[in-house]
């Protein structure tokens, strides 16, 4: 009898891992950011954008933020070390394909990070969100980390991806009209060697939302109707999170940048209520 169950374990063993040669994968990208408890930024709709295009999220949380759309309550970092280990955690077990930072806060922390990414034999796209100050006005990044973000992080980057006041803290240069985008793209993409897109949802009285990307040699104009009355809380996390998805399915940079703003009109155009706030929409194609 005992003979016979193990025949029917072997069996039961080959007829599994059958199954599991035959199971199909799933892109990995990883976002390196904050938490966000209401849901609607940071590592939780970095998430969410992965989930919704198709991707498996992984994620190595910098610090806990207590936030819903209305503002931020406080904000408390993980120590340089604990980031150390999830960046070891997920790449021996998930191997990204891409990679994008969100909310990093302190020196320290960039420091982690940028050690990380440098042994690496072979980095990922890395889509960085150079996040600085939330929508409701709280500071994320502190002012001792701008330079060490500029000098170490940057040069690792794929994509940089600020916007208007963001674009402004890294040159200096004052923007007030769409073209001030394309000499403010330029300028970040000689300073730094990465490609760029200058996310123009903040320029005033105008009627569309428009972006511009340049990597050196492509120049790609974005233009999107501008939808008033919604919440942008979340907007430039998804956006970037929509363009590492798409690196990680595979496109190349100008493709994963167009194909990011489509995901992020959408989920902007398309966004619904929760309790009492209006959320971006992340599964609107579904």
């Amino acid at each position: 009898m005992r003979r016979v169950t193990s025949f029917v374990a072997l069996a039961a063993r080959r007829r599994y891992a059958r199954r599991m040669a035959k199971r199909p994968g799933l892109p990995v990208a990883l976002t390196i950011a904050g938490s966000d408890s209401g849901g609607g930024a940071g590592a939780q709709a970095d998430l969410k954008t992965f989930a919704a295009l198709g991707v498996h999220g992984a994620s190595v949380i910098t610090c806990l933020t207590a936030q819903n759309p209305d503002g931020v309550r406080g904000i408390q970092p993980a120590s340089p070390v604990m980031v150390n280990h999830q960046l070891a955690a997920v790449f021996a077990g998930f191997q990204p394909r891409a990679v994008k930072t969100g909310m990093l806060l302190s020196a320290e922390i960039i420091h982690e990070v940028v050690v990380f990414l440098s042994l690496m034999k072979r980095t990922p796209p890395l889509v960085v969100d150079p996040v600085m100050v939330a929508t409701s006005g709280a500071r994320l990044l502190e002012p001792e980390a701008v330079e060490l973000l500029k000098r170490e992080l940057l040069p690792l980057a794929t994509l940089l991806t600020p916007n208007i006041p963001e674009a402004e803290a890294l040159t200096g240069f004052a923007i007030a009209e769409p073209e001030d985008l394309r000499t403010v793209a330029r300028l970040l993409h000689n300073n730094f060697g990465c490609a760029v897109l200058v996310k123009g949802g903040h320029l005033a009285d105008t009627k569309s939302a428009v972006d511009i990307f340049y990597d050196g040699r492509t120049e790609l104009l974005l233009s999107a109707p501008f939808i008033r009355g919604v919440s942008t809380h979340g907007t430039g996390c998804t956006y970037s999170a929509a363009i590492a998805a798409h690196l990680a399915r595979g496109c190349d940079l100008p493709t994963a940048v167009t194909r990011g703003k489509e995901f992020i009109t959408q989920a902007i155009a398309r966004s619904v209520q929760a309790g009492r706030h209006p959320v971006l929409n992340w599964f609107w194609r579904r």
